[in-house]
């Protein structure tokens, strides 16, 4: 008895060694985890990339931005878009290297989010243990906002990215491995995030939540404060210049209550998360890390939206970031708290965890890779055009900005006179080109026999405002009359033919 008993304590033992030291050696030196949750991204993001080789309004900008010359670009950001000129620059280098194409303009988001999940992984397991750094990893590319603009050609995913590579940064140092070179790769970090996107700029904010939590000494909160004053006083010229395009920004609706039920959603998992940590005051933990990371730039946001509408949960994708590290933590506590009993089966928590929620996750990550997930999508409607179009014909966009249509496929519009278009968009340094006075818009027209309008689908449209579009709108109505019309996914074509014709 006294043998079995013995045998049965030893084999307990090595199971619960087995448990508390998962991860794979090589000779004495243990493989990382996080090649694992980076790997997981990068399949999530490959999985459906093309999204039926549709692009929507917001890719259909970079792409056309990223065709353009060195000096057409800055020549645009003078106009507008200034808060996304480094981006347009990347790109542009990028399909000079690789040419256009959907994955080259997808693809740094998914390699971009994969860094991100990296840096999770490690800092859950520097705080909380394997499980949690390898749990919050896993659960950063399911989470469903974080699955949308993993597939998105713009900047945030990247931003996302310096931001993981920042806060880890930052955990580096308060666990004792303070160097000159650490906090100003962590300043340079920030500057580059914040270049990509000065919004981004409110992780300094949830950092120095961090610090005071962790109760960091006085010499880091002046380095980190040499850090962030450097990062600021980079990115400052983008803000203020920025602001002069405000304008850009005017349609994001005013903050309303339903508004923030989605981030009062985020903010509660996150607590709870917190709750299961369980670590002492004073101490670096994922909480002190996580939450301040989750609410502190949602908070900022949410204050800003007050004064200006701003709420766009892109804005504070980053802020997610805490999230994971927070759901990582929870994982991490349930395991070790089923270890003791059943230190066996304990392990098999996270990838079952992982494997219901995919399994419950896979209707909203099926629509989030459909064309139809996005509000329109410019390339369906240039097939469209393409199709309708007759020897003679003209077109209109409504409102301008439609044209993002030719200038993504201006095969599509060939032989298709621009009847409104008096500078184009790459001559004027825009997006949309600049457009005639509403005279001459009308006597243009009204010397056509048929015109293709593309504009807005019924569902998505907004009403005209502008006098240009309200006179094409009129002449439309007044003299001729629809014989076609085709509406794809957001996007609409109207063939009108001239009524005396």
């Amino acid at each position: 008895m006294s043998t079995n008993a013995d045998f049965s304590s030893y084999r307990y033992a090595e199971d619960l060694t087995a448990f508390m030291n998962p991860l794979i050696t090589i000779g004495r030196r243990p493989l990382p985890m996080w090649p694992i949750s980076a790997l997981w991204t990068v399949a999530l993001g490959l999985w459906g990339l093309p999204r039926q080789h549709s692009l929507w309004r917001d890719e259909a900008a970079t792409w056309q931005v990223a065709q353009r010359p060195t000096a057409e670009i800055w020549h645009m950001v003078g106009h507008v878009d200034a808060v996304h000129g480094l981006y347009y620059l990347l790109m542009h280098g990028l399909f000079e290297c690789f040419g256009p194409g959907v994955t080259t303009l997808r693809l740094p988001s998914v390699l971009a989010m994969a860094v991100a999940a990296a840096c999770v992984t490690v800092i859950g397991h520097r705080l909380a243990g394997v499980w949690a750094g390898l749990g919050g990893g896993l659960a950063l590319g399911l989470l469903p906002a974080v699955q949308f603009y993993l597939q998105e050609g713009r900047s945030y995913a990247l931003v996302a990215a310096g931001a993981a590579i920042s806060t880890l940064l930052l955990v580096t140092v308060l666990k004792g491995r303070d160097r000159k070179a650490r906090w100003a790769a962590y300043g340079g970090t920030v500057l580059l995030c914040g270049l990509l996107n000065w919004l981004s700029l409110m992780i300094l904010p949830a950092h120095g939540v961090t610090l005071v939590w962790a109760r960091a000494r006085y010499g880091v909160w002046i380095r980190w404060a040499v850090a962030s004053v450097v990062a600021v006083a980079g990115v400052l010229p983008l803000i203020l210049f920025s602001r002069s395009q405000s304008d850009q920004i005017s349609w994001i609706p005013p903050l309303t209550w339903h508004m923030l039920i989605g981030p009062a959603i985020l903010l509660a998992i996150g607590a709870l998360g917190a709750l299961l940590d369980r670590s002492r005051k004073g101490r670096l933990s994922v909480t002190s890390v996580g939450l301040p990371l989750l609410v502190v730039p949602q908070l900022i946001l949410i204050g800003l939206s007050l004064v200006q509408p701003l709420f766009l949960d892109r804005y504070v994708l980053f802020s997610l970031l805490g999230l994971a590290l927070l759901i990582g933590t929870a994982l991490g506590t349930a395991i070790r708290a089923a270890a003791p009993r059943f230190p066996r089966a304990a392990p098999w928590i996270l990838p079952l965890t992982v494997a219901v929620a995919m399994t419950a996750l896979l209707p909203q990550s099926l629509a989030k890779r459909s064309a139809a997930s996005r509000v329109d999508d410019v390339l369906a409607v240039a097939a469209d055009v393409r199709r309708l179009k007759e020897p003679g014909d003209a077109v209109l966009f409504v409102p301008a900005a439609r044209r993002d249509t030719k200038s993504v496929s201006p095969h599509a519009f060939a032989g298709l006179g621009d009847i409104a278009l008096a500078e184009s968009p790459r001559k004027s340094g825009t997006l949309k080109g600049v457009e005639a006075g509403p005279a001459r818009i009308r006597a243009a027209m009204l010397a056509q026999r048929r015109i293709l309008l593309v504009t807005d689908a019924g569902k998505v449209a907004r009403p005209v405002s502008a006098k240009r579009d309200q006179m094409k709108t009129w002449v439309l109505k007044e003299y001729f009359t629809p014989v076609a019309d085709e509406q794809v996914r957001g996007r609409r074509v109207t063939v009108y033919r001239r009524n005396d014709t």
